[in-house]
């Protein structure tokens, strides 16, 4: 890309962007505080990016992806993961017609736009599986026949960090699906005197007006692809995920606290969610702010930390902090 265009993506950004302000200030209506959450569910969006939240219950998390799908006017399904769970429940099944002599498709909650998939630690590997394939390939396959998602489709999926007792570990191939994994935080105390004034009522005003549609959405993704990344940015971004495989090559001794460090795949969502983030912020191009700012939760999920570094009381944020304070910005 020649550098003079990026004045020219810079001004249709500005003005493509515009419905983000719209959107935030329409689900501030219902959501208090929780920045991070939006601002990371609407990088999913834009990224077509699956998002993995983890926090305690009562945290918004369930409220904030309603609203957002109000917003968006698209399809919401919440499923609620269980250790009886089966995939059938969730992608659908073939029932039986007696009267046609015959089998139908009877389709699943999967075949919505946005996915809230509640405790998702719960169900078993199957389960797991089954919804692989959603997140992966965007389609299911019922029966032997294979049926496309809806556009946009993205799963947010919720796990509770205090309760681990009945739940199931989610497989490294499955985590590693997630674009993003975030970490909620309980409101700051003004926050919550507002949530106070607004929630503490039998009937609360949850009605959130339509701001944008997903042909939008799709829009907006195109023009996402034109941000303008420097190669010295995208060498920081290499750098940083190498970093996490090889720490000793930027005098980091933590070679011994990685088992496993990220693969290719965080290198392309790191990027993608850069770029989002700088449309979230009218921005035509990225700067390595950008990638600081999502780096934690892109990479959190895919370092697998050693025996030495959980006895040391080391945890993958720690490591991934330690990367981006050591190497250089461009």
């Amino acid at each position: 890309m020649i550098t003079s265009q990026i004045p020219e993506i810079n001004d249709k950004v500005k003005e493509a962007s515009s419905w983000v302000v719209l959107l935030r200030q329409e689900m501030a209506r219902v959501i208090v505080g929780q920045k991070h959450l939006i601002d990371s569910l609407l990088i999913g969006i834009l990224s077509n990016g699956h998002v993995l939240l983890e926090g305690v219950p009562g945290l918004a998390k369930t409220l904030s992806i309603k609203t957002l799908a109000a917003a968006i006017q698209s399809q919401f399904q919440r499923i609620q993961f269980t250790p009886d769970l089966l995939p059938a429940d969730i992608i659908g099944t073939l029932v039986y017609n007696p009267k046609e002599s015959e089998f139908f498709t009877k389709k699943g909650p999967i075949f919505a736009n946005l996915i809230l998939a509640d405790e998702i630690n719960r169900a078993p590997a199957k389960v797991q599986s089954a919804l692989l394939e959603a997140m992966q390939e965007r389609q299911v396959t019922i029966g032997g026949t294979t049926y496309p998602l809806p556009d946009p489709f993205l799963v947010l999926a919720t796990q509770n960090p205090i309760d681990q007792e009945g739940t199931y570990p989610l497989p490294e191939a499955q985590v590693d699906r997630f674009m993003l994994k975030v970490k909620i935080d309980y409101p700051e105390q003004k926050e919550e005197r507002k949530i106070l004034d607004s929630m503490a009522t039998n009937s609360p005003n949850l009605t959130v007006n339509p701001i944008i549609r997903p042909k939008e959405i799709a829009r907006s993704r195109e023009l996402i692809d034109t941000i303008y990344v420097d190669d010295k940015v995208k060498d920081y971004i290499v750098e940083i995920v190498f970093a996490t495989r090889k720490p000793s090559r930027n005098g980091l001794k933590l070679d011994d606290y990685i088992q496993f460090g990220a693969s290719p795949r965080a290198t392309i969502n790191l990027t993608l969610a850069s770029k989002s983030l700088a449309f979230i912020n009218g921005r035509g191009y990225v700067t390595p702010q950008d990638v600081k700012s999502v780096a934690m939760d892109v990479l959190r999920h895919r370092i697998i930390v050693s025996y030495e570094a959980e006895a040391e009381g080391l945890k993958s944020e720690d490591i991934i902090q330690k990367i981006i304070n050591t190497i250089p910005v461009p």
